[in-house]
């Protein structure tokens, strides 16, 4: 009789068992993903962590409902376009000089998604060469395959048996089209988890924003960047690119003010998509069970340190990235200064998912961090900006530690030095000062063995370096 009821018992543990696995490893058990990029956006746009003249009530919102990132990071870029490495290291979990920028060699993240039973979806820009699209995304939808463009005048195309169609215009701002196709997709039945990939074209200029969109900012009540300039203080390499030329020199507040108004106010249309996107989730059944991922390709100077593009190594002018993560079992209304590469976040995403991770991916999961926010993630960090198709190739080099960071110019033998956590704006240069003089040799030292580890081979040094001064070219107006 007891050893009749000692195996009914073990069956019946056994079916429990079986039953709870199944549950566990039925597709919806696994929570979706709901992915927002914007191009371009500095870490210091978000009302909620600290800009004290931007409207973006969607994105506090987000904050409110997660972890936000306050040291998330670009590595870099290989030429002007800096997107495009950006994105191939999100996608791929690759590293700067080991990454395909066409997404077309490694395997990529969305497709590992994809392979473990999730439904992949993409809308929006797409600046890594069409034919690698399919082979990333199962779905896409009014796909803007290209850089930049006027958003009210989009060519927009969709993946239809593996190809993207003739790209047809927009009769709609294309951030408003993208978000529409989120919408669409998360209303639809879901019969798997999802990865749904928005990645907004705003506010990458040109910063056109429908006429009748009600924010509008007085470029007088605009305070100018705490690190603003004139003009930077040396040629850094790349004085002259296109993104340089949007203003005139001298770099004045009335132009920069001017700027930052049609800045902000893409970044607050941008905004009000999000929150279209966000509205439709939380209305939806979806929402428990769905992980939210706000982040950015880079940031973009505009005025700061005499600059008004992003190539560059500096914080918020370049390589800082907005990033909050939201969603079932991660801290609401939180934030941690743990530093992480953008090509980490797809890791960290795989774990809480379930996925296994491309053979090829680098990427640190820092789920440690989401866990507590006060788990460090990354320890050191590395940057590098270089022009690919020139002789010239290692212009920016940049390291950074918990709190000092140092920008190395090799082609004028210039090196700057900062206290990140007493001077957060880069103002103050201390790598003259006597005093650092050990802090420059060890972060040297530190930068020469995080290019080891990255396979960056350029060296610090040069021969003969180039003077350092730089004037501006004559009767530039802008653009």
């Amino acid at each position: 009789m007891k050893r009749s009821f000692f195996i009914f018992t073990i069956l019946a543990l056994g079916f429990i068992w079986a039953a709870h696995a199944a549950d566990v490893l039925k597709p919806n058990a696994r929570p979706n993903v709901l992915f927002l990029f914007s191009d371009d956006q500095r870490a210091d746009t978000i009302a909620a962590l600290g800009n004290p003249v931007i409207q973006t009530p969607n994105l506090d919102r987000l904050t409110r409902s997660g972890l936000s990132f306050t040291r998330a990071y670009m590595q870099g870029g290989m030429n002007g376009a800096t997107c495009v490495p950006s994105r191939a290291m999100l996608l791929s979990g690759r590293s700067m000089f080991r990454i395909d920028e066409k997404l077309r060699r490694d395997d990529t993240w969305p497709a590992a998604f994809g392979r473990a039973g999730y439904t992949t979806f993409m809308s929006g820009k797409w600046h890594n060469g069409e034919e690698s699209l399919p082979r990333c995304f199962q779905q896409a939808r009014s796909v803007f395959a290209g850089g930049m463009t006027d958003p009210l005048k989009a060519k927009l195309s969709d993946l239809v048996d593996g190809r993207l169609t003739k790209p047809t215009l927009s009769a709609r701002h294309a951030c408003e089209v993208f978000a529409d196709e989120a919408i669409r997709f998360i209303r639809q039945p879901q019969n798997a988890p999802f990865l749904c990939y928005v990645a907004f074209d705003a506010p990458h200029d040109p910063h056109i924003v429908p006429e009748n969109f009600p924010i509008r900012y007085d470029p007088a009540r605009i305070p100018l960047p705490a690190n603003f300039l004139p003009q930077h203080p040396w040629d850094n390499g790349e004085m002259t690119v296109r993104d340089e030329l949007l203003l005139p020199w001298p770099r004045t507040p009335e132009t920069v003010r001017a700027y930052l108004a049609g800045y902000y106010r893409y970044v607050s249309y941008l905004d009000a998509q999000v929150g279209r996107v966000l509205d439709a989730l939380y209305n939806s059944p979806l929402a428990t069970n769905t992980i939210i991922v706000f982040s950015a390709d880079s940031g973009v100077a505009c005025g700061s340190h005499g600059l008004i593009g992003k190539q560059n190594l500096y914080e918020y002018d370049s390589v800082r990235v907005p990033l909050i993560i939201a969603g079932p079992g991660i801290p609401k209304n939180q934030t941690t200064e743990a530093m992480c590469y953008l090509f980490d976040v797809f890791p960290t995403l795989g774990r809480l998912c379930g996925v296994p991770a491309p053979q090829t991916s680098e990427g640190f999961p820092f789920n440690a961090t989401l866990e507590n926010r006060a788990t460090p993630a990354r320890r050191h960090l590395m940057f590098a900006y270089q022009r690919q198709w020139m002789v010239h190739t290692n212009v920016q080099r940049a390291v950074r530690d918990e709190r000092w960071k140092l920008i190395r110019y090799p082609q004028v033998d210039k090196t700057q030095l900062f206290d990140l956590k007493n001077d957060p704006q880069e103002t103050t240069n201390l790598a003259d000062n006597p005093a650092q003089k050990g802090k420059v040799k060890e972060l040297m030292t530190l930068l020469a063995r995080q290019q080891k580890q990255f396979g960056d081979t350029a060296p610090l040094w040069v021969d003969r370096p180039k003077p350092a001064a730089w004037t501006a070219p004559a009767n530039h107006k802008g653009q």
